[in-house]
């Protein structure tokens, strides 16, 4: 399968080169989406992706950096389907999301824009529980929440990672997390790679608690990177290098496809 990264940047104040969190795999004729940062419809398509054949989106919770260009994202489709030169959507689109009221509020930015949004396939909404959240026979997610954002007994939790299962591999997508040991629940049988955010933890300090679990990870992707990468990516690569993590590790950028 291929994993394309169309913004590995944290949060931050605008940062050259890079932009907010988002990611797709290709796997079974189709693309299955991970989060939405600004301008990831626009990179994508410059990176030769078909947006037309978007399956599923995932968000890993609603701030800003994560759902930013969901809006443009979805208008971006409907745009390719129209005029003389446009393409029928392949399916519908499935949004899995924590907080329903965010897309909610995105439709109803798309339906201000012209044409009320009339589109010529379904875009279905789906809240996001812990557990078994999507499998359409090609590729599998499950949901773990997280302590990233505050949370309240007896109400929704708002924030998850996720277990991407397909052709035989296992990706762990931490989104934002409190702690490494948020983790846990999807790492009992290990992953082929773990996609693991920098915005709110650094470098070292990631590899020094994985390497202390036993749970056996092949690959250590760094995105969703804050200032401990961007302010020096070649002494952040160095720091990882020179950690006791045994496994693969690399930093990930805009633009780039990795294979698995």
């Amino acid at each position: 399968m291929k994993i394309y990264f169309f913004g590995t940047c944290s949060g931050t104040q605008p940062v050259a080169g890079t932009h907010h969190l988002s990611f797709a795999i290709e796997t079974g004729g189709g693309y299955y989406w991970f989060d939405a940062g600004e301008t990831c419809s626009y990179t994508a398509h410059l990176m030769g992706v078909d947006l037309l054949k978007i399956r599923k989106i995932f968000i890993s919770h609603p701030h800003m950096d994560h759902v930013g260009g969901l809006g443009n994202l979805l208008w971006t489709v409907r745009k390719l389907t129209q005029g003389k030169n446009g393409r029928q959507k392949d399916g519908d689109i499935h949004i899995h999301i924590p907080d329903m009221t965010t897309l909610d509020g995105f439709m109803q930015v798309l339906k201000n824009t012209e044409g009320n949004f009339e589109i010529d396939f379904q875009i279905h909404g789906h809240e996001v529980v812990d557990g078994l959240v999507a499998d359409d026979g090609i590729l599998r997610v499950t949901a773990q929440h997280n302590g990233h954002l505050p949370h309240e007994d007896g109400t929704p939790w708002r924030s998850f990672s996720y277990l991407i299962e397909a052709e035989g591999k296992r990706i762990v997508f931490s989104g934002d997390i409190k702690a490494v040991s948020d983790l846990a629940p999807l790492m009992e049988n290990g992953c082929d790679a773990l996609i693991m955010e920098t915005g709110h933890h650094k470098v070292a300090d990631a590899c020094a608690e994985l390497a202390a679990t036993d749970w056996p990870i092949k690959r250590l992707w760094f995105a969703h990177n804050g200032p401990d990468i961007l302010k020096d990516v070649p002494a952040a690569a160095e720091r990882a290098a020179q950690s006791a993590f045994a496994g693969e590790k690399h930093i990930c950028w805009d633009g780039e496809t990795l294979e698995l």
